[in-house]
């Protein structure tokens, strides 16, 4: 497994090409070997693709516009190939697909684009939030997320935090969607007064010693990727500070 940075945590310092090279250069300082595109400014993916490589950091994962990924679908495979990016993920369910009445029609509408990501040799990668532990008809929609589409047509990138957000257990959850989670955000959840904060891996409350045992014992999963969306501080200094902690547990 290789430890990644999610560039959605440093979105404020990748909205030009300038900033963008900068910023890799700390994550490779940090220590990272990968990360995801998520946030950037607008970038063609050519530049991003040399900026990565100009600092020895493998692209693995992106967010992409929903709208783009189902109705411009060729287009959006392309960029992927010339950043050398096998997951196209989804970060958000749109909010229109968010309720009883209309989740159906998230399969209805992306099943084809994700049978022809499929095709092209990528998977799609659906990200979760606290949403998807709601219950709509008394089921789970992340029970019919993955009722809705086969392991070959979607994977999902099991985000730690939401995960115990939605009042889930990291672990079972893991477990549960064996085979289908080649890429996990770490982050940790801490609290502050009455409210839980997200926080660098392992200052918080999560258990990640059990978690990251749990993915090892599973196997499947190919990338490890730190992401911290609010950061009660720098959030190059929050990646810093969740590398060195992985790297104590060995990673």
């Amino acid at each position: 497994m290789k430890i990644g940075a999610q560039l959605y945590t440093l979105r404020e310092y990748t909205q030009t090409a300038k900033d963008l090279d900068f910023s890799l250069g700390k994550v490779k300082g940090i220590g990272y070997e990968t990360v995801q595109i998520s946030a950037i400014g607008p970038i063609p993916a050519e530049t991003v693709k040399e900026l990565c490589d100009k600092h020895g950091l493998e692209i693995v994962l992106t967010h992409t516009d929903p709208n783009r990924i189902l109705n411009d679908t060729e287009a959006v495979i392309k960029e992927h190939d010339v950043m050398g990016c096998k997951y196209i993920g989804i970060g958000m369910m749109p909010q229109k697909y968010c309720s009883p009445q209309w989740l159906e029609h998230f399969f209805d509408d992306f099943k084809e684009p994700a049978k022809k990501i499929a095709a092209a040799g990528k998977l799609l990668m659906y990200h979760n939030h606290n949403i998807e532990f709601q219950k709509f008809n008394g089921k789970l929609v992340m029970d019919t997320l993955l009722e809705g589409f086969s392991p070959e047509e979607m994977g999902v990138t099991l985000d730690t935090y939401w995960v115990q957000m939605g009042g889930g257990d990291v672990c079972d959850w893991l477990t549960k969607m064996k085979g289908r989670t080649p890429c996990v955000h770490l982050k940790d959840m801490a609290v502050r007064g009455w409210e839980p904060i997200m926080a660098p891996v392992m200052e918080g409350n999560l258990n990640f010693p059990k978690i990251l045992r749990t993915i090892e014992e599973l196997g499947g999963v190919e990338h490890l990727l730190v992401e911290q969306d609010i950061c009660q501080g720098s959030p190059f200094d929050c990646l810093a500070i969740s590398f060195n902690n992985l790297k104590k547990l060995g990673y």
